[in-house]
């Protein structure tokens, strides 16, 4: 369905809700560039900045849209609407 789209998850050590979302992506075979904020405070205030101050992880882009969290992607999942915004089928 056309080219891939650009998936960027911004994670944490040990976390579960962002296990959770990885494992969704994977699960869709989507490649995405996972960015580990847990010792990097220039990453994390990005993350802010792009999320609209949200502090919690995961935070989720597709083509540079925020998506949401961990909540907000299964909800676009279980909505029908993330494999539009994924370009898959």
């Amino acid at each position: 369905m056309g080219d891939a789209p650009k998936v960027e998850i911004y994670t944490g050590a040990a976390c579960g809700y962002c296990m959770r979302a990885l494992h969704l992506l994977d699960s869709k075979n989507v490649a995405y560039e996972r960015i580990d904020i847990s010792t990097n405070s220039v990453l994390r205030a990005d993350m802010r900045s792009r999320s609209g101050g949200r502090h919690t992880v995961p935070q989720v882009f597709i083509d540079n849209e925020h998506i949401g969290d961990c909540e907000e992607l299964f909800a676009l999942e279980n909505a029908g609407h993330l494999d539009r915004l994924l370009r898959v089928s």
